[in-house]
């Protein structure tokens, strides 16, 4: 389902208020799922818009759901990815105002609203009229780097993944042990495809995103390479990348092309890219990034990665636990490798290596990266995450604590 409007045609009042009155009834015979653990985070709205970004399928409208029927119950609720509302234009808006005068609610729910252009100025308008608004859409057109511009920083902006391990082990009514977080290893988190356990919902998410959100958003002729693009980062997780490198492999003009496509991957929430830690931003560009999917379960059915690759999908579970918590993350690489670093006000908060089973062979590289790792940032301890182990080592004067990963991702 694909949306190119042009040109509009009124919608009528009485089609307004009757779209308005049967999704408000839906609403109330709806389930409300399983209970987000972004909800206790969400603030209470003041005169600041609430937008909840994401990636297409991940639950942003149940989310919506649940904080009306928590704390808004009288709230005014429109999704405009009705069929009824596919005329809706600028001009509408009026009517829509006549609606929301006549439900008496100065509580707004606007699901989906950023398929219809000029919807920011209107936002902007019912916040300066002190309405309380609520916004989730399509991260392609709910980038926090535009809404600056947009609402002039009159917003928050909370964002949501698809289920956490901890959401995953509820849903699934699952123990937090080895057996479970290799069932979250190989499902992901994708809340239609966990109920349902059909593939294809994954395929058409991808191609939905490619498509609908990367290509025709931005006007990107060659569908082709993007797509083969796309399914060979899915299929390489955790290694490292470069726009050269990659402009090679594909034939792609120019590498200023390749990293266009990378953004536009990024910031629908797909893939994400995680810099070579630096206190130069220079050496940060100019050095390989790490890139990590959005879910291993979209990984699994989308990609040519294969059950030996199950180190570095492991790898990228970690990366999205991390990535929950913290936006600043790096990988740090001297002479040995440590696989995350977070760092908050050029500090370390964390030093995190990946190991899905630590062994003879493998041990004193791994421990090494970390131990490097800390002593980079004078820190004294470090984690290495695995599968199933526990232990405490000691070097250079430093602790690694050993942790499984049902233990270290159970919690956000």
């Amino acid at each position: 389902m694909y949306f190119c409007i042009t040109q509009f045609t009124m919608i009528l009042q009485s089609a307004l208020n009757q779209v308005i009155e049967t999704q408000k009834a839906n609403l109330s015979q709806k389930d409300a799922g399983l209970k987000r653990d972004a909800l206790a985070t969400l603030p209470n709205l003041s005169a600041f818009a609430l937008i909840v970004s994401g990636i297409r399928r991940c639950g942003k409208s149940t989310l919506l759901f649940q904080l009306l029927k928590e704390r808004y119950p009288d709230a005014l609720y429109l999704n405009f990815e009705d069929p009824r509302l596919y005329e809706f234009g600028p001009t509408d808006f009026a009517r829509l105002d006549e609606s929301i005068k006549a439900s008496g609610s100065n509580v707004l729910f606007f699901d989906e609203i950023q398929i219809i252009p000029e919807w920011e100025r209107y936002a902007r308008q019912k916040l300066d009229e002190d309405y309380k608004l609520v916004i989730t859409g399509s991260n392609a057109s709910l980038l926090s780097r535009e809404l600056g511009t947009r609402l002039t920083g009159r917003h928050i902006t909370k964002e949501l993944f698809p289920f956490s391990y901890h959401e995953f082990c509820t849903f699934k009514e699952l123990s937090y042990d080895k057996s479970s977080l290799l069932s979250y290893l190989e499902l992901g988190g994708f809340p239609e495809y966990l109920k349902q356990g059909i593939p294809e919902i994954l395929n058409q998410l991808f191609e939905d995103i490619l498509i609908r959100d990367i290509a025709v958003r931005y006007s990107i002729r060659d569908v082709t390479t993007l797509k083969r693009l796309a399914f060979y980062l899915l299929s390489n997780v955790s290694k490292l990348i470069t726009g050269n490198r990659l402009k090679t492999l594909f034939e792609i003009g120019s590498t200023s092309t390749v990293m266009e496509y990378l953004s536009h991957l990024e910031y629908s929430y797909l893939l994400q890219f995680v810099p070579k830690f630096s206190y130069s931003l220079r050496k940060q560009i100019a050095n390989p990034r790490k890139v990590y999917a959005i879910d291993t379960g979209l990984i699994n059915v989308n990609s040519g990665s294969f059950s030996e690759d199950n180190g570095r999908k492991f790898e990228n579970l970690i990366y999205l636990h991390l990535r929950q918590k913290y936006r600043e993350i790096y990988y740090f690489a001297e002479k040995n490798e440590c696989d995350f670093v977070i760092i908050n006000n050029s500090k370390l908060v964390e030093a995190v290596q990946v190991c899905f089973e630590l062994n003879p062979d493998n041990i004193n590289r791994e421990l090494d990266g970390v131990v490097e790792a800390l002593t980079f940032f004078a820190a004294h301890e470090g984690f290495i995450v695995t599968l199933d182990q526990t232990d405490r080592l000691e070097k250079n004067g430093k602790v690694v604590h050993v942790v499984p990963a049902y233990h270290y991702v159970s919690k956000l």
